[in-house]
């Protein structure tokens, strides 16, 4: 399994095996892609903010939807990471693999684990993806094995 560069990102992006839209270049990384906030909904209080600030109370459990769609091709899998700026603010999420053939906006968990509120701009950058070239296309692709979460758009719970 190889990580893509940014160069294997725009190839992919060029040929179709992997999507991210809207794209902006400036969330490019070398290693990356960095997706950014389209909504938070805090379970405490059962707000999902969309625009301006969300400020997380201390200890409390939230979640993100990303702004991007993305559409992993056959052969493309990826994992997501929380960007450092939030975890030194104490803001710990939790990451899956993003699996072969989803596509859709993302969903992530989080916990601020300050003692202090934090406050979290909506459209900030949150986490960055990075892309894996899978080395065989998987029998069953993610739709075929579940597809639970298939063409979600903002913050899905469990279903």
């Amino acid at each position: 399994m190889a990580v893509f560069s940014d160069r294997d990102i725009e190839a992919g992006l060029e040929d179709g095996s992997l999507g991210i839209e809207p794209f902006l270049a400036k969330n490019l990384t070398p290693n990356g892609y960095d997706l950014s906030i389209d909504e938070v909904f805090i379970k405490q209080t059962g707000n999902h903010i969309k625009e301006g600030m969300a400020v997380i109370p201390p200890l409390t459990w939230f979640a993100v939807s990303t702004k991007e769609r993305v559409r992993m091709g056959p052969r493309v899998a990826s994992q997501l990471w929380i960007r450092s700026s939030y975890a030194r603010k104490g803001i710990l999420a939790s990451f899956g693999k993003v699996d072969a053939g989803f596509q859709g906006t993302l969903t992530i968990g989080c916990f601020n684990a300050s003692h202090e509120p934090v406050e979290i701009p909506i459209g900030d950058r949150f986490c960055q993806i990075v892309f894996e070239q899978l080395e065989s296309e998987p029998k069953a692709l993610y739709q075929q094995r579940s597809g639970t979460y298939q063409d979600q758009r903002g913050v899905t719970l469990q279903k």
